[in-house]
């Protein structure tokens, strides 16, 4: 893995944030946790256009208008 040194300027209360909330214990692994997220979610949303549109047999009103349902 190849590393740079960037320097940027990033909200304080945001950073900390997002250290506190997912145990992160520096800066640099709060920015790399939300890039590697952010990276995810690019790809998770890249796979579900694959499979848009692939068809699906069922009839969409009878489930809305099933009684079966579980309201919670």
């Amino acid at each position: 893995m190849c590393m740079s040194r960037t320097n940027i300027e990033i909200d304080d209360e945001l950073i900390a944030c997002c250290m506190e909330r997912f145990g992160l214990p520096t800066k640099k692994s709060a920015v790399e946790f939300a890039l590697r997220r952010l990276l995810g979610t690019a790809d998770l949303l890249g796979r579900m256009q694959v499979v848009r549109g692939i068809g699906w047999d069922g009839d969409l009103e009878k489930l809305r208008s099933s009684s079966d349902l579980v309201v919670r």
